[in-house]
């Protein structure tokens, strides 16, 4: 638990750090220009879910990396194989970023918004380009025993983009957030291959495409990916649906939003800790003991931030409206938010762990399940029992994916260790 513990917090901080550069990117521009303001959150709105899914295909390279923690030097191969699957699908996310305004001006975005976007759309899809071209290094250095790395990375593109969003904004206005989140991100890139370089012992170079080996990879990292998009696209139908209950309940939901978001990091940098260790156990016993700890771990993390809401109530809201109607509608419906967000976390921990086992598919499987009931009875729901009904609905579907990803974790680690294809490592092969 201890050893878990250790590797999470780096991957914590990392998260928190991402977070803080993009909450001084938002004080800025809100401080600059609304117009402006608006345009960067349609843009980045579907930069945030292409980033994402990436970020989600590229988690699923830890259980083909984790096997060479004791000789890392041969996972280069793997880790050239990632790189060319982290490009393909960097390039697929880079597209969709670029199309944001053509889809923008045909789903009725106020014409000023769509012109105000200008360059940020090429400056936003190169960035993306730049992170892809990593190959999934946090991820490696997370699956190497090397976690300690991954938040180096991420603090200096925090660091970057806030500092040079606040320079550049008043002077070229949203340009300049496209020139600090490219520079933000060749510097953390930089950094990251370097982190990797030591990692492994060797530089890694660039080999040939092993189509066959690519393929390997992919499937596992591309319904990872999918679950990624259909948790944003659920959610996003949610927050739709919460948007007709009326202005204020559409605030509070907001507000519960960003509450869960935050909630989510701790659970979410255990799930990531714990995929090596699930996949080198070296059996089902290993396997199930090590994935009960990450569970325990990550809702041990949500519980004690609730407790903390709960204990400051009214003034943690502060933060987040001055409106006193919805304070108190949001602290009204926080133990019920809390109990979606920790079963969010042990649903999470669980998902993770099919996708150390290469069982990443099912978990996708899983997710069509629970979240398309969720999306099935959204907007029925809000109508008939508002956002109490909408959070106690999502509260039901992350508790449906608890069963189902730990049902299916349960059966699949029967199998750890009893074929060519476990998640043994090569010394232990020996």
């Amino acid at each position: 638990m201890i050893a878990l513990l250790r590797a999470a917090v780096p991957i914590f901080l990392a998260m928190v750090a991402g977070t803080v550069g993009s909450l001084i990117v938002t004080s800025v521009l809100g401080q600059h220009d609304t117009v402006t303001l608006a345009a960067f959150a349609v843009v980045s709105s579907v930069l945030t879910t292409a980033a994402a899914a990436v970020q989600g295909a590229l988690r699923g390279l830890g259980p083909f990396v984790a096997p060479y923690r004791e000789e890392p030097a041969a996972a280069v191969p793997v880790v050239r194989d990632a790189r060319w699957l982290s490009l393909a699908t960097g390039a697929l996310g880079a597209l969709a970023v670029l199309c944001v305004p053509l889809l923008a001006a045909a789903t009725g975005v106020p014409g000023e918004v769509v012109r105000e976007m200008g360059a940020l759309p090429w400056f936003l899809a190169a960035y993306l380009l730049v992170f892809a071209s990593t190959g999934g290094a946090s991820t490696i250095l997370v699956a190497l025993g090397r976690s300690r790395d991954v938040l180096w990375p991420t603090l200096v593109f925090g660091t970057g983009v806030g500092g040079l969003t606040a320079l550049l904004v008043p002077r070229l206005g949203l340009t300049g957030v496209g020139v600090a989140w490219v520079l933000s991100g060749l510097a953390a890139a930089g950094v990251a291959t370097i982190s990797l370089r030591r990692a492994l012992g060797r530089p890694i170079g660039q080999g040939r495409p092993r189509p066959r080996e690519i393929l390997r990879l992919a499937k596992v990292s591309i319904p990872l990916a999918g679950t990624v998009l259909i948790k944003f696209g659920v959610l996003g139908v949610v927050t739709f649906a919460a948007s007709t209950t009326g202005t204020r309940d559409t605030a509070t939901h907001a507000v519960l939003t960003t509450l869960t978001g935050l909630i989510m990091l701790a659970s979410l940098s255990v799930a990531q800790a714990a995929v090596p260790e699930v996949a080198r156990a070296p059996g089902p016993a290993a396997a199930r003991r090590a994935q009960w700890r990450a569970a325990l771990l990550a809702v041990t993390g949500t519980l004690v931030v609730a407790g903390l809401l709960l204990g400051f109530g009214e003034h943690a809201l502060l933060l987040f409206s001055d409106d006193g109607a919805v304070r108190q509608r949001a602290l009204g419906l926080l133990p019920v938010m809390l109990l979606a967000s920790a079963l969010d976390a042990a649903q999470a921990v669980q998902g993770t762990g099919l996708t150390a086992l290469k069982r990443s598919a099912n978990s996708l499987l899983y997710f069509v399940i629970g979240y398309g009931l969720l999306v099935v009875a959204a907007v029925p729901v809000a109508r008939t029992w508002g956002i109490d009904g909408l959070w106690t609905a999502m509260a039901v579907a992350n508790g449906l994916l608890v069963v189902l990803q730990g049902t299916g974790f349960h059966r699949h680690s029967a199998k750890v260790g009893q074929n060519p294809g476990s998640t043994r490592s090569p010394a232990q092969a020996r």
